[in-house]
């Protein structure tokens, strides 16, 4: 008889429990919420609109001085299926990031990540080390490849970005989503 007032109190218990974080986790994968968390988390790194970069980099010619580098910051992996246009692969797991003596302080940099996070981490970082011109890409590549902009692969263009894992995926187009490629066989 114990065991099954136990099963009536669990089994309730445990739905409510599930239940919850499955509407926790609803809640969590939209870009408002997602925008306003990093926001909160990180509110010494400036923010940079899709749009704003966009336009940006149109006003200005490769090479100018005032042109951004974008620093990729995501692990080999999801950079290996897709970045930015000439964006540069920073490894996120370095604690203090060293960008070399080619990249002055003052260099306007821009990094992203899937969705803003990792990036925002990194741009805290790279603050701290010094460089006065760090902002992050707000929704990063997520929302630059739902928006149709150019993504590339070893130099070409491509189409799809690595959807990082199921819950963060979600805020990528389903179309969009791409694995990281098969090693050739020997």
């Amino acid at each position: 008889m114990a065991s099954r007032t136990k099963y009536f109190i669990v089994v309730p218990l445990l739905a409510i429990c599930l239940t919850w974080a499955y509407q926790s986790w609803r809640r969590l994968a939209n870009w408002p919420t997602v925008r306003q968390e990093i926001r909160q988390r990180f509110p010494q790194v400036p923010q940079v609109s899709v749009e704003d970069l966009v336009k940006e980099l149109q006003d200005l010619p490769p090479g100018a001085p005032s042109r951004p580098l974008l620093l990729d910051v995501r692990q080999a992996e999801e950079y290996a299926v897709s970045h930015l246009p000439g964006a540069r692969r920073l490894d996120p797991s370095l604690t203090a990031p060293q960008l070399g003596a080619e990249v002055a302080k003052d260099q306007p940099i821009v990094v992203y990540c899937s969705v803003g996070y990792r990036s925002s981490l990194m741009a805290e970082r790279l603050q701290a080390q010094g460089y006065s011109s760090v902002r992050n890409l707000e929704g990063s590549i997520f929302e630059w490849a739902n928006r149709g902009l150019p993504l590339e692969q070893d130099g070409r263009p491509t189409e799809g970005v690595h959807p990082y894992d199921r819950f963060w995926g979600r805020l990528l187009e389903s179309e969009l989503h791409r694995q990281v490629p098969a090693a050739d066989e020997p």
